[in-house]
């Protein structure tokens, strides 16, 4: 099924909208307030998302559950270790899901990603595996700030931090899905000629 792509800025918006919630209340009040705005701003997105889209991404989702797992545990034990360690748990979660496809064979990275991208099968494992490491690579680092600064730090870290992070390692990524993309053209027209080879 074909899924609308939205506009460039509403996907930004959905991504990035309920940081910056989580980051303004926080500011404004406390990690507990902050954590259920965040809650609240993470089903709108997602709402939001369907409503546009008829589709919510895969990421999206699991991300979703897990915050609402973990912010409600926040809430309801008024322990803010639980906020704090759900990013790696995200992190920790995508990087076992890549890295455990990998070991059968599979990347998971096209799903993850939506299929963003139309890459060879040595480009999407190179990508898969690189992606895996990132992630891995992430939780720990969650792991570091938040168990050595002070909350805000950390809130600072987590909107201003990890999005520029992750925005400059997809950037270099570039290169790689340059090099292994597979031109659905060239791609049918190949098939076309094995199907003609073997008919013949």
């Amino acid at each position: 099924m074909d899924k609308t792509q939205p506009h460039p800025l509403f996907k930004l918006t959905t991504e990035l909208g309920p940081l910056l919630v989580f980051f303004f209340v926080n500011a404004k009040f406390n990690l507990f307030a902050a954590t259920g705005a965040f809650m609240v701003a993470i089903v709108a997105a997602m709402i939001a998302s369907y409503v546009v889209t008829r589709h919510i991404p895969i990421m999206a989702i699991v991300t979703g559950v897990i915050v609402l797992v973990f912010g409600t545990l926040t809430l309801v034990l008024h322990d803010e270790t639980f906020i704090k360690v759900k990013p790696t748990i995200i992190y920790g979660l995508f990087a076992a899901i890549l890295g455990g496809g990998l070991l059968f064979g599979r990347s998971f990275i096209a799903i993850m990603f939506d299929q963003m991208f139309n890459l060879t099968p040595q480009g999407w494992r190179i990508l898969t595996l690189r992606w895996a490491l990132f992630f891995a690579g992430m939780a720990v680092l969650n792991e570091i700030v938040w168990r050595t600064q002070s909350t805000d730090f950390w809130v600072n870290f987590k909107v201003f931090g990890v999005t520029p992070l992750t925005m400059i390692f997809a950037i270099a990524q570039m290169p790689l899905t340059k090099r292994y993309h597979l031109d659905p053209v060239s791609l049918e027209a190949s098939e076309a000629e094995a199907g003609d080879v073997r008919k013949g």
